[in-house]
């Protein structure tokens, strides 16, 4: 059944088009708990200090999700995630404002991520500062969507194959649309 749902997912270009059709999208990462596998390194997160798969999110101003690329392994950062989908490519295509977080930075295109401060640079300045909260706010859709996501039962966290994780996405996103469809009747 799961890949009979899965087969309905939109691709890249559809998704892209779907985007398009919005006043801006909201690109977020999740890390989605795995249990060991026999090859660990490439699902071992640093920053998280465990195993899961990298699922990238695309959500809408209303925090639905739009569309989700094949997951990758949890070492996957953020923002190579996207690129290896062609994701940054498709939305700058087609001309898509995309709010993101820091993950993000360098991913140029259309993709709007907050100031970083480092540490050979002064502080932020107030303004800069202001444009991060709202930028925060913007983007705290996003996590609504990765909540979405993660409110299924299934990627509470995978015991099963990490390879089977893309099916189990792209079926939980198929019938995300399904019932938001509904809803708006």
């Amino acid at each position: 059944m799961v890949d009979l749902l899965a087969g309905l997912a939109d691709d890249l270009h559809a998704a892209g088009e779907r985007a398009a059709r919005l006043a801006y999208a909201i690109l977020d990462g999740t890390l989605v708990p795995i249990d060991r596998v026999t090859n660990q390194k490439p699902y071992y997160s640093g920053k998280h200090h465990r195993h899961g798969i990298n699922v990238q999110i695309l959500a809408d101003p209303a925090g639905r999700l739009v569309w989700a690329p094949p997951a990758l392994p949890g070492a996957a950062h953020d923002l190579t995630a996207a690129r290896t989908h062609g994701l940054v490519d498709v939305l700058t295509t087609n001309d898509v404002t995309t709010f993101a977080d820091k993950a993000y930075q360098g991913a140029g295109g259309t993709v709007r991520t907050p100031f970083k401060r480092h540490a050979t640079r002064p502080r932020l300045s107030r303004g800069q500062k202001a444009v991060n909260r709202a930028h925060a706010r913007i983007r705290a859709l996003g996590e609504r969507a990765v909540s979405l996501l993660k409110g299924w039962k299934i990627p509470a966290k995978l015991r099963c194959c990490p390879r089977r994780a893309t099916a189990i996405v792209a079926a939980i996103l198929v019938l995300h649309h399904i019932e938001t469809r509904r809803q708006q009747r």
